[in-house]
């Protein structure tokens, strides 16, 4: 029996070292890898922000389109295995028809929105098609590095992530603080989609031009002439684009609008036949007063608040100044402290004199201190103390407001007043939001808050609801949901329904030297307190807090059925 020696492993020879050249094309993969990283996350940050200012909905908007483009890059991933023997060429291809349609998209999306109320599923095949492109990128990329050189599969892998995750981080925060404050949304993303255009034809037809035949060269030549085209002549006509569009969400010609870091700004005038003028300011589409009848709200946010001590007043929001010129109609009112998030909100209230002429330039008043700030950040760093503070936020129904309208938030309302002082806030439409309404009102007892509700009506608004509350000295803030503080108060029969102050909230009453109002007097306002009986308190509504933002529930739910 003979016995033959088994063949041996040939020895692992060690990787030749990288070339001049092979080193610059493997940079150039890296760089490209880099690039389209960046541009892939600029795109879903531009479907989130653009969702958010058109819908409001930030949470649910980014949810919307990182769980689909995340799902898509898998099916992107999958989908580039057959064209993996064509890696080159068909890198090209898809770099191309992403940086079209991701250019493009916020445009297209403004559009489905503004013309053709088919915003979401156009964002939903949008962020579906992206994704798939942005999927098919890595494997590509991942056969063009190894035919540079031939390395193990988790260097490979580790060279190409490391520069698809910083790409990311820069794409991630050149959004936000570069392309949005220079460019804005619809320029800023067809500017991203002509430097992903030109990261992926330049990186085929110079490291990989010998991979291409004469055809294909010629075809992605002419695609590379096409799209760019698109996008340079898209960017040209953006702004025209965005008047036109903008102008197709109001009904009324719009005479102001920009975009701030903060929300949408608009502003529309337009005159009747009479002559008479209408200026309305919108925040993200959402009306914040129409010029014919402000007044009606405005007063009857003030005045009931300003029934008692009344020397330093706080408002929190109402950048327009308005609310604020109904505080200042009170000669004994030494200090009134505005404190609003947007300072183009501020400085349009100021400067405007459609908005100036409105508030009485309020601005100018040297009893006024007007601070561009969060106010929840605020409060929680105030130390002083107010005898009245009204808070004329925008509605709870997107992520950004409904801590505006927290046990947390009302707490620090709380002890921002002085003893004996009144808050009063806007809370929405007890007809057409009641949970929304009367939930606002549990959250505000849950902090220590005796409220009475009240309401007006309103042509351009439809019946409004605001909530005047003082605090019961020495009681401790809670923000427990339990118990039955949702169902208390003591209902007062009166003329036409029923009242329904909480026990120790504040007589709902206008000031014995209150100035000559237009919409607003005892009799009105007796009955704006009264509530039929399908109106009364929805009883089980739990108090909205930071970490369980109910309000936020309730709000989306009725405002959206509206």
């Amino acid at each position: 029996m003979s016995v033959t020696a088994e063949p041996t492993a040939d020895p692992v020879e060690p990787a030749d070292p990288v070339k001049p050249r092979g080193r610059i094309a493997r940079t150039a993969v890296l760089v490209a890898v880099f690039i389209c990283a960046a541009c892939g996350l600029v795109y879903e940050l531009a479907l989130v922000a653009l969702g958010s200012y058109l819908i409001g909905d930030t949470v649910g908007q980014a949810s919307i389109v990182l769980s689909l483009m995340v799902f898509a890059m898998g099916v992107g991933a999958l989908a580039a295995k057959p064209l993996q023997r064509w890696a080159a060429p068909a890198f090209a291809g898809i770099e191309l028809l992403l940086a079209l349609l991701g250019g493009i998209s916020v445009l297209g999306l403004y559009a489905a929105f503004a013309w053709l109320s088919l915003y979401m599923p156009a964002l939903i095949a949008t962020a579906l098609v992206l994704g798939v492109l942005i999927g098919a990128e890595i494997p590509l990329l991942m056969v063009l590095l190894q035919r540079i050189r031939r390395q193990d599969a988790g260097s490979a892998v580790a060279d190409l992530f490391a520069a698809d995750y910083v790409g990311g981080l820069v794409g991630g925060l050149a959004f936000p603080f570069l392309l949005l404050p220079l460019f804005g949304q619809v320029q800023g993303a067809l500017l991203v989609g002509m430097v992903n255009a030109a990261a992926g034809i330049g990186l085929v037809l110079t490291v990989f031009r010998r991979e291409l035949s004469k055809r294909a060269t010629l075809l992605l030549t002419g695609a590379t002439v096409l799209v760019g085209g698109v996008l340079v002549s898209a960017y040209a006509f953006a702004d025209d684009f965005e008047v036109t569009a903008r102008q197709a969400l109001y009904a009324d010609p719009v005479v102001h609008s920009e975009r701030t870091p903060y929300q949408d700004v608009v502003l529309t005038e337009s005159v009747s036949l009479n002559g008479n003028s209408d200026t309305r300011l919108y925040l993200n589409g959402d009306l914040q007063f129409s010029s014919m009848d402000e007044y009606r709200y405005h007063e009857a946010l003030v005045h009931p608040a300003m029934a008692g001590p009344r020397e330093r007043v706080l408002v929190l929001g109402g950048g327009d100044g308005l609310a604020l010129r109904e505080v200042l109609r009170y000669p004994d009112v030494r200090e009134a402290t505005l404190v609003d998030l947007d300072p183009a909100v501020l400085e349009l209230a100021r400067t405007d004199p459609r908005v100036s002429t409105l508030n009485k330039d309020a601005f100018a008043d040297p009893r006024v201190r007007a601070i561009a700030a969060d106010a929840f950040s605020w409060l929680r760093d105030n130390r002083e103390r107010y005898d009245v503070v009204l808070v004329d936020m925008p509605d709870a129904d997107s992520t950004a407001t409904a801590k505006l309208y927290s046990t947390e938030f009302y707490g620090l309302v709380r002890q921002a007043m002085s003893d004996n002082a009144r808050v009063v806030v806007q809370a929405g439409s007890p007809f057409f939001a009641p949970k929304a309404f009367w939930c606002i009102e549990s959250t505000m007892r849950s902090a220590g808050l005796n409220t009475v509700p009240y309401q007006i009506a309103m042509p351009s608004f439809g019946e409004w609801g605001f909530h005047l509350a003082g605090a019961t000295p020495g009681s401790a803030v809670s923000i427990e949901i339990a118990g039955d503080h949702t169902t208390a108060g003591h209902p007062v029969a009166s003329s036409g329904g029923t009242s329904l102050a909480s026990p120790g909230a504040p007589s709902l009453r206008l000031p014995a030297d209150a100035p000559p109002l237009r919409s607003l007097d005892a009799a009105t306002l007796q009955a704006a307190a009264t509530f039929s009986p399908d109106r009364a308190r929805i009883p089980g509504l739990e108090p909205s807090t930071l970490m369980r933002p109910t309000i936020l529930q309730y709000a989306q739910g009725e405002w959206a059925n509206y």
